[in-house]
């Protein structure tokens, strides 16, 4: 067992600075929505990991301390979990992020191509209705008014892909079902230049995921 331990560490450092109990600091690291800016922020749950992978932040952090992750590039480190442990490529990518925010590899939002900004709001609609009422251009304007994307991929009733404003950067987008009266949207904008773009765009899509909850919840 790895002797570095970067995640209990990154624990017990919130537990001085907050006072808080090791469950509590724990927990709320663990929570993906925690974005709170001294803090890195994971970016997925502990649940839709342990779901997706089999393991929590934990087991992971520890395998790739003991792989002596921090000396490795990020492309590395994410072929080394799809090909040596088996993990999907979306969620490689997921573990690598937060690997590299929690050890100080890299800040919050920036990935080898530039900064993410990222939302996801869940409303009370089938998944059908949430996955038309984004892809649709005429229902999309109802929530989105101004906003110039085109289209480059899209798959019923799973996820989107655009090509934003010039073509410089992308939004993704992915469709969960939560049962049949309700589902999740969850985006990011990609290639962005810079954290403070990255923070600006991500309240302008905050603002607009909001505004499809109100409009198909009315």
């Amino acid at each position: 067992m790895t002797k570095q331990k970067s995640f209990k560490r990154l624990v017990r450092t919130r537990m001085e600075k907050t006072g808080e109990s090791y469950t509590s600091a724990r927990a709320a690291l663990l929570d993906a929505g925690d974005e709170r800016a001294d803090w890195p922020t994971l970016t997925t749950s502990e649940e839709a990991l342990v779901r997706r992978t089999g393991h929590g932040w934990e087991h992971w952090f520890d395998l790739l301390d003991e792989w002596a992750a921090t000396q490795r590039s990020h492309k590395e480190i994410a072929s080394w979990l799809r090909e040596e442990q088996n993990v999907a490529g979306w969620w490689a990518q997921s573990i690598t992020t937060s690997y590299e925010r929690v050890r100080g590899m890299r800040a919050v939002g920036e990935r080898p191509d530039g900064f993410v900004a990222g939302a996801s709001k869940t409303v009370a609609v089938s998944v059908d209705r949430l996955y038309d009422a984004w892809v649709d251009p005429e229902r999309r304007r109802t929530w989105l008014p101004d906003a110039e994307l085109r289209e480059r991929t899209a798959t019923r009733p799973r996820n989107a892909r655009y090509d934003w404003g010039d073509g410089a950067t992308r939004v993704v987008v992915g469709f969960e079902s939560k049962g049949g009266s309700k589902a999740t949207v969850s985006m990011s904008h990609e290639r962005l230049d810079d954290a403070e773009e990255a923070d600006r765009m991500k309240a302008y899509w905050r603002e607009r995921l909001s505004a499809l909850k109100q409009s198909l919840e009315a």
